[in-house]
């Protein structure tokens, strides 16, 4: 019996216009730093998503303990919103479900959101439950994997909920063009789909990994005194250039599939350049990549839920789909998904 994904749910914070948080804080933030504004403008962001508004407050000089606890008051009413939502969408109640997995690297807290979120929505006590920690953005794909063989090996129902709200990071002013980066990039979101053992939807059919160790200092995600800060070097898209194909390859061989073979892409929109880099050594088109774009642009990179809401916006195409995303290590994960 294969996994197959069944439902899909989402919730998001309050919407921030890019260019509004620009003028209203990040402008005097990196005041004196005269590439910020150029790096806000080329982002590929319009709009994203908040529970740490910065045009409402500035938690920059926060400690990280003060961050965690308000990471827990913000996340269980948007993971709760989101399961409950993918729930519904594959016509599961909450005591349906057999295993419960949260991929999350921007909150800590113990019990974690899978013991109070398991218990506010009604999951059974014989529930097990599986944590995905600080594996940053690709983290959603080693999720799934671990979800369907958990649903292929007990013939049960299983949900992976990516919750991030990388608001709660920002870091105090620095030159550092990174820190600029990050800050024009990341967002805030929960995703959340379920899998079931067989049934209407798309069946996982295969995933694929590669980790370049020799890069593993050109993308970094510390823990501070001040909350956790991004290390971000320039050079990433140059290092996915060498392994985004031979991971796309290896994963369609194995399902007797070529490029031209799949229908939809989504692809984890870490930045344009990034998808460029894709786009690029694939061969696809702009419009193949249009679903990443969109949602880079309307949700920004909400780390390791932004695949989950690409998928959502290939819910309508009628083929095969695949799901990439990237994160430190350096780390490709890739995901085939059929018709089933």
């Amino acid at each position: 019996m294969s996994a197959v994904l069944t439902g899909a749910g989402r919730a998001l914070p309050t919407t921030i216009d890019q260019a509004a948080a620009w003028d209203g804080f990040f402008a005097d933030h990196y005041a004196g730093v005269r590439a910020a504004r150029r790096v806000f403008t080329a982002s590929g962001v319009r709009r994203r998503h908040a529970v740490a508004n910065p045009l409402d407050e500035d938690i920059s000089g926060w400690s990280t303990g003060a961050r965690m606890q308000r990471y827990v008051q913000e996340a269980l009413p948007l993971g709760k919103q989101a399961v409950a939502a993918a729930l519904d969408d594959a016509g599961l109640a909450p005591g349906d479900v057999g295993l419960f997995a949260v991929a999350t690297c921007t909150g800590y807290a113990t019990p974690g959101l899978d013991i109070r979120l398991a218990s506010d929505l009604g999951m059974p006590p014989g529930l097990q439950r599986l944590l995905v920690g600080h594996m940053g953005c690709y983290a959603a794909i080693p999720g799934l994997a671990a979800v369907g063989d958990y649903v292929t090996a007990r013939s049960r129902p299983a949900v992976l909920l990516c919750c991030e709200l990388t608001s709660l990071h920002v870091q105090p002013p620095v030159r550092e063009l990174d820190q600029v980066v990050a800050h024009a990039l990341f967002s805030d979101a929960a995703a959340a789909v379920v899998l079931q053992p067989g049934g209407r939807g798309r069946r996982l059919a295969g995933v694929v990994a590669r980790t370049d160790p020799s890069t593993a200092d050109h993308m970094t995600w510390d823990v501070t005194d001040l909350g956790f800060r991004m290390g971000l070097s320039p050079r990433v898209p140059d290092v996915l250039s060498r392994h985004v194909g031979d991971v796309v390859e290896e994963l369609l061989t194995g399902a007797g599939l070529r490029i031209e073979d799949v229908a939809g892409w989504a692809v984890h929109p870490g930045g344009p350049r990034i998808l460029d880099v894709v786009r690029d050594h694939l061969g696809l088109t702009e419009e193949q990549l249009a679903a990443s774009r969109s949602v880079l642009a309307e949700h920004g990179n909400c780390s390791s839920a932004t695949v989950l809401l690409v998928l959502e916006e290939l819910a309508d195409v009628d083929g095969p789909v695949v799901a990439m995303a990237f994160g430190p290590g350096l780390t490709l994960y890739a995901a085939l998904l059929l018709p089933s």
